[in-house]
């Protein structure tokens, strides 16, 4: 079989120049992997050029704060990620004595890194033989192969796991398994694969086949909660009012602004908005609606109404979790993508 041989010779030939790809740190590749974990190369890698140059060694990284972490983050999305790197490097330094594990086996015990992550670290910066499995292997194996199971069922995992540990076997895991993740990226793409040039189209079983369009198979995820957010902006003698969200619910520890969140869009709700918002500010407040957004995230979609309160607000009752903030102040706190958008784009026009 010439499938590895043809994956790791188009690799060399057309591979992206990439930073990470020029060291064998565990830290810097650490740092790659879990920046891209969801994201598109292109999207990821001004965030890990920045966080590279605001933490170049991991003890940098584990002296930072939750805020400076998570305000690099901004933009990212899951922002757990984020949380969890910090915990890491802090762990690196208390227990590994500020040395990034290259070890699968240690590194699996590492908080935010799975299996994935680990057999890339581990392969990548000490060619452990371990197979990476992502969303683009999944789809150039399902393609090959010709395998039919969904790749988010159990037994597709499994399977795909298993065929991948086969064909790592006997290879410079390092390149190879970097090779069949930029050949999934740039050749074997989602839509529109570039079969005509494709040096495995010969024994392509989807080519062959004509299925390109249909593999890989999977499961279609369950129906999204749909929330709504009804955001209130406070400002007086220059301050605005901000938020910071508490754990145990999406963007925990950003700031947002006071919010009431409602069974349906305000306008339909329009008594139980009322009560929430009486309940905060009094019955007397004025709300004008400015601007409205729909913001989708991978289990949510949330329909946020912004509202500048027209009346001055004097007697809001705050708590540790809320924040006057100069206006010039607003960007410097980390914010969901939502929040981020009005602050640099509508506020400013209020």
């Amino acid at each position: 079989m010439n499938f590895q041989p043809e994956i790791i010779n188009w690799y060399l030939i057309n591979k992206r120049e990439l930073p990470w790809r020029n060291t064998s740190d565990a830290y810097i590749i650490w740092l790659s992997e879990i920046i891209l974990q969801q994201t598109r190369v292109e999207q990821g890698l001004p965030y890990f050029n920045r966080f590279l140059h605001a933490f170049p060694t991991v003890k940098d990284f584990a002296a930072a704060t939750e805020a400076e972490v998570l305000k690099l983050w901004e933009g990212l999305g899951y922002y757990s990620r984020g949380r969890n790197m910090l915990y890491t490097a802090r762990t690196v330094m208390e227990l590994h004595g500020g040395v990034f594990p290259t070890a699968y086996d240690t590194l699996i015990g590492l908080k935010g890194i799975g299996d994935y992550t680990a057999a890339a670290i581990s392969s990548f910066a000490a060619n452990e033989s371990r197979a990476v499995v992502d969303g683009n292997v999944f789809r150039v194996l399902a393609r090959y192969f010709g395998i039919d199971l969904p790749i988010n069922s159990p037994a597709g995992k499994k399977a795909f796991s298993a065929l991948a540990a086969e064909l790592i076997q006997g290879q410079n895991a390092s390149v190879y398994n970097q090779a069949i993740m930029e050949f999934g990226a740039l050749q074997c793409k989602p839509k529109s694969p570039l079969c005509e040039t494709c040096p495995l189209r010969s024994g392509c079983f989807a080519f062959r086949n004509g299925q390109t369009q249909v593999l890989p198979l999977k499961l279609k995820p369950g129906k999204k909660r749909v929330r709504h957010f009804n955001y209130f902006v406070l400002e007086q003698d220059g301050l605005v009012l901000m938020k910071q969200r508490p754990a145990g619910d999406i963007w925990q520890q950003l700031y947002d602004f006071p919010l009431v969140e409602t069974s349906a869009e305000h306008y339909a709700v329009p008594g139980e908005l009322q009560e929430k918002t009486a309940a905060l500010f009094g019955r007397d407040v004025i709300l004008r609606p400015v601007i409205n957004k729909k913001h989708v995230l991978t289990h949510q979609i949330i329909y946020v109404q912004f509202f500048v309160l027209d009346n001055n607000i004097t007697n809001f009752n705050t708590t540790a979790s809320f924040k006057w903030l100069k206006r010039e102040a607003l960007v410097l706190v980390p914010k969901p993508n939502v929040i981020n958008d009005f602050v640099k784009f509508y506020l400013t026009k209020l």
